[in-house]
């Protein structure tokens, strides 16, 4: 029987016939503190110039004081969304064209385009096949003399492993980023993942833990990258003048500052964190304690000093005891009625920009980013543990997407045992 057959024979009572409320973390207490702004009539308080408004408006300084209290840092910088976020990050740093940044390539394509942003070359470790982050020894791979910085991503909901990132970061005087946009409120150790980086930071979009629809906060304990992300958020060129600024390398200025309405909205997110992602835990729980025995199915793997906040509930099959890819497999569970299901996440070098473009010079050369003489292989094969997941094994839950009662997890973990059996996969 051919997958089109197996989909189109494949029938029943559908395990789970009702649909699933949206996650929306958003209550009276954000309408309220949005009213409050827009009955004062002030929705911004930036101004782009070195006079007191260059910080921004009320709202603005009372969510980064909350931040700084809440991730127990020095320095927090709110911006209108984690992208602009991770660009002010990568310029603070003073990298200069031809300078290389490794990252993951299991990520959102912004991590990388904030390199390119600023004439600097991307740089794709491979990842840990159980937590989906970057993996040390695949930075340690990668590291040549014009590396600069490493750019580690706190992917699904969990901290990559810092300690090891640091122990290189160290021995070859390199800066690290944490893009925490996936797992705000987590912890090692005790401590708040993206501030166990030199910057950190998180994403404040809508699908996210917490949101204010679009915008995003950065952290740090140091006041240079402090101060030269406040800038490059607020049109640093006009500015550097007025301030004194004396190092005016990447003063190149933006608009991403995050409005009084944004602001007022995120303060009162924060507050709910601990008890969103303590829902998030308790959803990933009950899953995993119903899979957890099912045959070929890995659950959701986390680091014995972590927390895992499940942005995503990620799983990998054993594509060896299936009868067909694990395409068919996720569309079956989906015909159950199982939401927010996805097979693919990414692979970044992998996207056209680097299969199909040469983003420096004209050279001609598939696979490469050319620049002076320097160049890059982007080919398939350079990371083939992200490349192996993304092509057979990995799928997972989006558990941002939705609201899950406790009933409705355990039908998602009836739909599972159904769909096993009919494969007859269990035996």
């Amino acid at each position: 029987m051919s997958e089109n057959q197996e989909l189109a024979a494949y029938g029943g009572s559908q395990t789970i016939p009702e649909s699933f409320k949206r996650y929306n973390p958003i209550g009276r207490e954000e309408e309220e503190a949005a009213v409050e702004v827009i009955r004062s009539g002030r929705l911004s308080g930036f101004i782009g110039a070195w006079v007191p408004e260059f910080y921004g408006g009320d709202k603005v300084k009372e969510f980064e004081r909350n931040c700084r209290s809440y991730f127990k840092v020095d320095f927090a910088v709110s911006v209108n969304s984690w992208t602009s976020g991770l660009i002010a990050a990568v310029g603070a740093l003073d990298i200069e064209p031809g300078d290389e940044i490794i990252t993951s390539t299991w990520t959102m394509s912004a991590t990388a385009m904030a390199i390119i942003h600023w004439n600097a070359i991307p740089v794709f470790a491979d990842i840990d096949e159980n937590t989906y982050c970057i993996d040390p020894v695949s930075i340690r791979k990668n590291i040549t003399s014009r590396t600069r910085a490493i750019i580690a991503v706190d992917i699904f909901g969990q901290s990559c492993d810092y300690i090891a990132i640091r122990e290189i970061a160290d021995e070859f005087n390199l800066i690290i980023i944490s893009d925490t946009a996936q797992a705000p409120g987590s912890r090692v150790d005790g401590v708040s993942s993206g501030t166990l980086a030199d910057i950190g930071g998180f994403s404040l979009n809508y699908h996210k833990h917490i949101n204010t629809g679009e915008g995003g906060v950065l952290v740090t304990n140091n006041q240079y990258f402090a101060e030269r992300m406040q800038l490059i958020r607020n049109h640093a060129e006009s500015v550097v003048a007025g301030i004194g600024t004396e190092n005016i390398s990447n003063m190149i200025g933006y608009n991403f500052r995050l409005g009084e309405i944004e602001a007022a909205i995120a303060s009162e997110q924060l507050k709910k964190l601990d008890s969103l992602v303590e829902r998030r835990q308790q959803i990933a729980k009950r899953i995993t304690q119903g899979l957890e025995n099912l045959r070929g199915l890995k659950t959701p793997f986390v680091s014995s000093n972590s927390t895992h906040v499940f942005y995503k509930y990620a799983m990998q099959i054993d594509p060896s005891i299936l009868p067909f890819g694990k395409d068919v497999l996720v569309e079956l569970l989906k015909q159950e009625g199982i939401p927010g299901l996805t097979t693919r996440y990414v692979n970044v070098h992998l996207l056209p920009i680097f299969q199909k473009k040469i983003a420096y010079g004209s050279s001609g050369y598939p696979w490469k980013f050319q620049l002076d003489g320097l160049s890059r292989d982007y080919s398939k094969g350079i990371c083939p543990t992200a490349e192996k997941l993304q092509d057979e094994t990995y799928f997972a839950i989006d558990l941002c997407e939705f609201e899950f009662s406790d009933s409705q997890v355990d039908k998602i973990v009836t739909a599972f045992e159904k769909v096993w059996n009919h494969l007859q996969i269990n035996y």
